[in-house]
Formats: C-alpha cells, structure tokens, sequence
C-alpha cells in the first residue's frame, strides 16, 4: 500500500509540474493590447526546423562572416539545428568540419519571414561557457540602403560567454555601429540567463525601437528624423537565430573546449503587429 501511495503522489506530481510548465508558455493567442500574432513558430513538432520558416545561413561561411568567428554553419544537419520536447535547440559542437574545429547553425526568416514594424517575442535559455556568443536578431530584407551597417541590424539579445550575466541589445546603422564605436547598445543583468528561460522582445514602429526582458523595458532608440545614415528602419527585416563560436566579440577571451556540446533552447519566436 506504501509503495501504491508512493507512486500515485510521484504521478501526481508530474502532472501538476507539466501544468506548470505549459502555464509559463502564454497562449499564441493572447495577443498584446493592441497587437495581432502574423507569425510564429511553437516549435510543437519534432524534426528539423519547419522549412516554411526557417532557411539556413551559411554564405559567410567563405568568407569568415567578418567577425573572425570560428564556427561553420552547416545546413540541414540535425546534429546542430533540431526540434523536440516543444523547443528548437541550436547546437554548437567542437568536432572538425570544412577545416573548421567547431559547427553550429544559423538561422534566418529571410523571404520566409519579413516585417516592417510590430512586435517581436523570443523566450530562449542561453548556452554557457567561454566562448559562446548567441544572437537573437534582425537585418535587412531588401538592403535598399545598401550593404551592412548602411542598411541596419538590431539585435534583440546578445551575450557572450566571457560576460554570463548580462544580455545586450544593440542598435547598428551607418552613422551608428561598433567599428566605429558609436552603436546604440546597453546590457541588461540577468545571471541566470543560461539556466532559465527568458524572453526577450523587441517593439519597433516608425518613431522608436523598444527592448524588453520579460516585459521589463531597458533600451529606447528613438528615430531623429534625419536621413537613413540614422534610421534605415523603415524597411523590412527579418529574424536571426544563432551560435557562434569566438569571433572578434565572444572570443576576446578564448575558447574553452571543454563545454562542448552547448545549445540555446528556443521556446517560442512569435512576431505581432498592431491591429
């Protein structure tokens, strides 16, 4: 009868923990006051990332991606890019390839995925470890303004591996951007970023950009009507997720090859728009 008694409360308790869980994901359509969901990715299924949204990004691979970075992005390859248990893992590993030592993914909405405006919602568990530098983020379709930075990058989230406890958000244009250190960015503490979940959102419209930790709102870029030098985001853009591995950035201190393997687990990529 102990052991019955035992096995029932385990039981229960599972299934009050999966309540939980389930709880801590919001409803797609609970909406923002004031906002419509146009797109998401619950990532609900088990395989590779839905090719409906998601493509790959490996072009830099030839050329470095201009950040010195150490990763190459493979595509398609389930080892780095794989869905299941409702999250999508991104998945950087230290093993030889391309004459690379490590590979990753890189993911992108690009024509799949492309906005002007709205309301953006990732909750993501960061990797940890020397080395690691993941993104959330967001370029350019069209490039009307030209080649990067002219034509504009935001980064919703970013945190490298030598600086755990905070996550930043940048802005890059061309009058703004880090090579020539003027970038909008600012962190934000969150030292338990690799343990836990979180979700980082980002609110864009014609007059300002707006970046939020779990709705707490740390870094305004406001618009100051001057040419596209200082605004190029009045065009369309889409998402980016990604790992890479050192670079100018997460490798100022080295790699350690001893975390390997390491993921960023992603809950959910939800994208709104006003109404």
């Amino acid at each position: 009868m102990k052991d019955k008694r035992y096995f029932l409360i385990v039981a229960f308790l599972m299934i009050l923990q999966a309540g939980w869980g389930h709880a801590l994901k919001k409803s797609p359509t609970a909406a923002p006051k004031g906002y419509k969901l146009v797109w998401a990715d619950e990532f609900n299924y088990r395989g590779l990332p839905d090719s409906k949204k998601w493509d790959y990004d490996t072009v830099g691979n030839k050329y470095g991606w201009g950040n010195h970075e150490a990763q190459y992005y493979t595509y398609a390859n389930p080892k780095n890019a794989w869905v299941k248990n409702g999250c999508l893992s991104l998945i950087a590993l230290k093993e030889p390839f391309m004459g690379h030592k490590y590979t990753s993914a890189r993911l992108k909405t690009k024509n799949k995925g492309d906005w002007k405006y709205g309301r953006f919602e990732i909750r993501a568990q960061l990797p940890r470890g020397l080395g690691m530098w993941p993104a959330i983020w967001m370029l350019s379709t069209d490039n009307k303004y030209g080649g990067w930075p002219a034509s504009g990058e935001i980064d919703i989230m970013e945190n490298v591996g030598f600086k755990p406890d905070t996550v930043y958000g940048s802005i890059h244009t061309k009058a703004y951007y880090w090579r020539i250190h003027t970038q909008k960015t600012k962190g934000f503490y969150l030292p338990d970023c690799e343990q836990a979940f979180h979700v980082y959102a980002l609110e864009w419209d014609e007059k300002q950009i707006r970046f939020f930790v779990d709705d707490k709102q740390y870094l305004t870029f406001a618009n100051e009507n001057q040419t596209f030098a200082e605004w190029p985001f009045d065009q369309r853009f889409h998402l980016l997720l990604n790992i890479a591995v050192g670079g100018d950035w997460g490798g100022q201190k080295g790699i350690d090859d001893t975390i390997f393997p390491q993921k960023m687990r992603v809950d959910y990529v939800r994208v709104y728009q006003k109404q």
